[in-house]
C-alpha cells in the first residue's frame, strides 16, 4: 500500500475501536515504523511502503488497539525538547510535568546538587542536567526496570547522573544536596479503576497509587527530604490538581519557608516548592 492509503487504514482501524485521537495516533505510528518524516507524508503521499516496514505498522497498529500507549509502542517520548526512551517499566513523561522542570531551571545554580525522588525515566532530572551547568545529579527509585531505563537515557544523551535503588530515602547515603525534586505516586487508590485503559493497565502501578488520600508518598518525602538538604536547600513536588493545599501545609509543618504553589498552563495546581530553613 502507499504511506497515504496505509494512513487512511490505520485511521479507520483506531477509530472503529473508539481510540481517542485516532488520526494523530495513525500518524505518529506511521512516520516511526515506515520511517516516513512529516513532510514526505504530506507531498507524497502516493510512495509505495515497503513491505517490512508495512508490516511493521499493521503491528504497531493492532498493539494500540488493544490500548497500549503509542508511546511504549514506539518507545519514545519527547520531554523538555529531548527523547527519552519509555517501556512499561516507566510513566509517560507528561507536557505538564515540565512546569516541574521549569520552576528548578529558575532558582538552581551552577554546581548544585539534585536528588530525583521516583525518578521513573530520569526524565526530570536528565532535563535539569542538560539544561544547567556543573551540576550533579541522583535519580531515586524502587523499579529495578525504571533504573535500567533511565541509566541507558542518561548513557544516550552523554549525561552523567548517578541512580540508586532505594525504597524512598531508606538507601540513599546521607549526604546533602542543594535541591531535592519529585513527581510521586499521587492518584488515590480508589480513582485507578476509572482512569482510561491505556494509564490503568499499561503504565505502571508503582508509580501510579498514592494510597487512599493519594497523599502517602509527599508524607514521607517531606518526613525525612530535610535530613538531606543543606541549609536553604529546596524541595519541590509536581502534584495532583486538588492536593496543593494539603502538600503546602506539610511542608510549612515540617519548617519549609516561601512554600508557593505554581499553576500550570491550564491554571491548575501543579507543583509545590519550598525552602528548609531549619536543619535538625
Amino acid at each position: 500500500m502507499t504511506s497515504k492509503e496505509l494512513l487512511r487504514w490505520g485511521i479507520d482501524e483506531l477509530n472503529s475501536a473508539g481510540i481517542d485521537e485516532a488520526e494523530s495516533d495513525a500518524r505518529i505510528l506511521l512516520e516511526h515504523f515506515a520511517n516516513i518524516d512529516r513532510q514526505k507524508l504530506i507531498l507524497d503521499g502516493d510512495c509505495e511502503v515497503a513491505d517490512d516496514k508495512e508490516h511493521a505498522f499493521l503491528e504497531a497498529i493492532a498493539k494500540r488497539l488493544k490500548h497500549i500507549p503509542v508511546q511504549y509502542i514506539t518507545g519514545v517520548q519527547n520531554f523538555m525538547g529531548i527523547e527519552f526512551a519509555v517501556n512499561e517499566d516507566t510513566l509517560i513523561p507528561r507536557f505538564d510535568t515540565e512546569v516541574l522542570v521549569e520552576e528548578v531551571l529558575k532558582v538552581i545554580k551552577d554546581g548544585d546538587r539534585i536528588m530525583d525522588m521516583c525518578t521513573g525515566s530520569g526524565c526530570i532530572l536528565l532535563s535539569i542536567l542538560k539544561y544547567s551547568n556543573e551540576c550533579d545529579g541522583t535519580g531515586v527509585d524502587i523499579s529495578e526496570g525504571a533504573l535500567r531505563v533511565a541509566t541507558a537515557n542518561a548513557a544516550n544523551l552523554n549525561i552523567d547522573a548517578k541512580f540508586v535503588k532505594s525504597n524512598l530515602f531508606e538507601s540513599v547515603k546521607k549526604e546533602e544536596y542543594d535541591i531535592i525534586v519529585s513527581n510521586p505516586p499521587y492518584i488515590k487508590s480508589d480513582v485507578i479503576a476509572s482512569l482510561m485503559p491505556e494509564v490503568r493497565e499499561h503504565e505502571p502501578m508503582l508509580a501510579l497509587d498514592g494510597d487512599a488520600d493519594g497523599l502517602s508518598f509527599y508524607r514521607k518525602i517531606v518526613d525525612k527530604a530535610h535530613e538531606y538538604l543543606r541549609d536553604g536547600g529546596m524541595l519541590l513536588f509536581e502534584i495532583g490538581y486538588d492536593e496543593g493545599d494539603d502538600v503546602s501545609q506539610m511542608m510549612k509543618t515540617e519548617g519549609y519557608a516561601d512554600v508557593r504553589v505554581i499553576k500550570d498552563l491550564a491554571g491548575l495546581d501543579r507543583v509545590v516548592s519550598g525552602t528548609y530553613l531549619l536543619k535538625r
